[in-house]
């Protein structure tokens, strides 16, 4: 097998700053965008970026060609003589680009088309809105090839956003799942002609950067923490936190004379 050494990290995955926003594109379009190992080596290290980034407030992560994301890919050579410890370490350095997805402060808005598979599931999944075109077909792949459905976050990230009949149905099953059902389900926010996805969270986006940047990153803090809150007073407990935090070091003391003029 040749191995193209013009290929970097930066070809795989582009980013594009366009003011607070960075618009991060899969870029392995003859391959489905399915991960090799440079690509998820880009993504965790972008998202992982994130963390102390304050410039950067949302995060729109598509896809270039039919597809936004195969999975992982399979055509790469397995190595034979790979040891289980190598494979878990090799299977936590991929598991890691969905954690640093939940734990980068900024909101990810995705756009979807086409096939989502497999880890390209759970990268939608990870995201905090999901927009899909009509071409969009996701499904749980990993149990396809011989695997579990529970892979990547994807027994985490879908009982908490489909309810655990339907995740259940679609991690043991593998089925996909096409766009008009995702939205009858509320697996996404809305589905658009694939023409119109470039343009579709412009309205969101918008009125996230209208919000305070520290209000929009303590926002996505919150939900992440209730989510798995133990109970009502548990989360209340940290939103009070949060909003006299809010209140002392963002912009609310400023925000408030607007409405007293």
């Amino acid at each position: 097998m040749t191995v193209d050494n013009s290929i970097t990290e930066e070809d795989l995955l582009l980013v594009e700053s366009r003011g607070a926003v960075d618009w991060v594109t899969l870029n392995r379009p003859n391959q489905m965008n399915a991960m090799n190992p440079d690509l998820v080596r880009a993504l965790r290290r972008y998202f992982e970026g994130k963390y102390e980034d304050y410039g950067t407030r949302v995060i729109v992560l598509r896809a270039n060609g039919k597809n936004f994301c195969a999975g992982l890919d399979l055509k790469t050579p397995a190595d034979p003589d790979r040891t289980a410890e190598e494979g878990l370490r090799s299977q936590m350095n991929i598991r890691d680009v969905y954690k640093a997805m939940r734990r980068c402060p900024q909101p990810i808005v995705s756009l979807i088309q086409g096939a989502a598979c497999g880890g390209g599931f759970s990268m939608a999944l990870a995201s905090d809105i999901r927009i899909l075109g009509e071409s969009a077909r996701m499904n749980a792949a990993y149990i396809t090839i011989g695997l579990t459905g529970c892979d990547m976050g994807s027994s985490y990230f879908l009982p908490r956003l489909v309810g655990t009949s339907l995740a259940s149905e679609l991690l043991l099953t593998g089925r996909f799942i096409g766009a008009a059902e995702a939205l009858q389900h509320r697996l996404c926010s809305r589905v658009v002609p694939d023409e119109e996805l470039e343009t579709s969270a412009d309205d969101l986006i918008d009125a996230m950067l209208a919000n305070s940047a520290f209000g929009l990153r303590l926002t996505k803090d919150g939900l992440n923490f209730a989510v798995d809150a133990p109970s009502m007073d548990a989360a209340m407990a940290m939103e009070d936190r949060q909003q006299i935090l809010a209140t002392y070091a963002g912009e609310m003391q400023e925000r408030r004379k607007r409405f007293q003029n």
